[in-house]
């Protein structure tokens, strides 16, 4: 089959590219970003210019559409809505141009909001932020574009948080953090989080592309789930680090510092690792349920703490023995 991996050269692009063609597949990438690993395979090109996308897409039988922005600093929040859902919109156009009948669609875990509970796909959607918005909204166009026509097949998954070797996110972050002794705990630690290793879910996305016509919508996490001091205990067992204290302040002290460096960076327009945002979700409590995942038989490769560690010797202990697309 012939592909399209829009965002193909991102963390998770360039994982699926691999999982895709390892599967026997043709693979285009479109991307604004030159792929580092799979550069002959690129079409250089913004979901937001239609005609390049249009002219991309041909002979294509699949779209995985995953190119979004998703910074949390963006200084201009109308580009999550340029990018994630005019984008979508381009999307549309060009598969309906070409007749592409199978669409993937990696939208996310933000459109159910903070602090709910354990979140399955029947849970109200309640994005806190324009990045979930924008995706819920790119939701609603692929969701409206399956239903014109009852051949066409989508897939929309909603990923929780993903890391893995050669991503720079904040789980890569909070990693560093401990690797070098510069940790500062804020909250207590007990709240827990569904976490995806990138190797599972992309080896699920690919499954995807068997799927029948008709919407079917997945939540993505491995489980179970891990508490931010278990997993501060994972990173503590791979580096060997004996001496576990650290500074501890409380989450009003440390939301307030949050809000001191959001004001800080529209004085001065620098971009800081500390924020508001990510120190919510650094002590939100953020479960997403996998029932439905589990339903359709997939079982990942690697468990979450496994794929915890591999990417921690990988990172910062500079192991290179176990590697799969990067």
């Amino acid at each position: 089959m012939k592909i399209m991996v829009t965002g193909g050269s991102g963390f998770i692009g360039t994982n699926l590219v691999a999982s895709l063609i390892q599967a026997g597949h043709e693979v285009i990438i479109y991307d604004k970003q030159k792929s580092e690993k799979y550069p002959d395979l690129c079409v250089k090109g913004d979901v937001r210019d239609r005609e390049k996308l249009v002219q991309a897409m041909q002979e294509v039988s699949a779209i995985f559409h995953l190119a979004a922005e998703h910074r949390d600093d963006l200084q201009v929040p109308s580009l999550y809505y340029e990018v994630n859902e005019k984008g979508a919109e381009n999307v549309v156009y060009s598969a309906k141009y070409h007749n592409v009948k199978k669409l993937i669609f990696t939208s996310t875990a933000a459109v159910y909001g903070l602090n709910l509970g354990e979140k399955s796909e029947k849970t109200p959607v309640d994005p806190f932020n324009d990045y979930g918005k924008s995706k819920y909204n790119a939701e609603k166009i692929f969701n409206v574009w399956a239903k014109e026509d009852e051949t066409r097949s989508l897939c929309i998954v909603r990923p929780t948080v993903i890391f893995g070797e050669k991503n720079r996110g904040n789980v890569y972050n909070l990693l560093k953090q401990l690797a070098t002794g510069r940790f500062i705990m804020i909250g207590n630690g007990e709240n827990r989080k569904s976490m995806g290793y990138v190797f599972n879910l992309t080896r699920f996305l690919e499954t995807l592309i068997e799927m029948g016509p008709g919407k079917f919508m997945y939540n993505y996490a491995d489980k179970p789930d891990i508490s931010i001091n278990e997993l501060i205990e994972v990173a503590h067992e791979v580096l060997e680090k004996k001496q576990k204290n650290y500074f501890r302040i409380p989450y009003t002290l440390g939301i307030m510092g949050g809000y001191g460096y959001d004001i800080l960076s529209k004085i001065t327009g620098k971009k800081y690792s500390i924020s508001a945002i990510r120190i919510k979700k650094f002590c939100s409590e953020t479960i997403l349920s996998a029932e439905k995942l589990k339903e359709t038989g997939f079982s990942a490769p690697y468990a979450l703490t496994d794929g915890l560690k591999r990417m921690i010797r990988r990172e910062f202990l500079h192991d290179l023995t176990e590697n799969d697309a990067l």
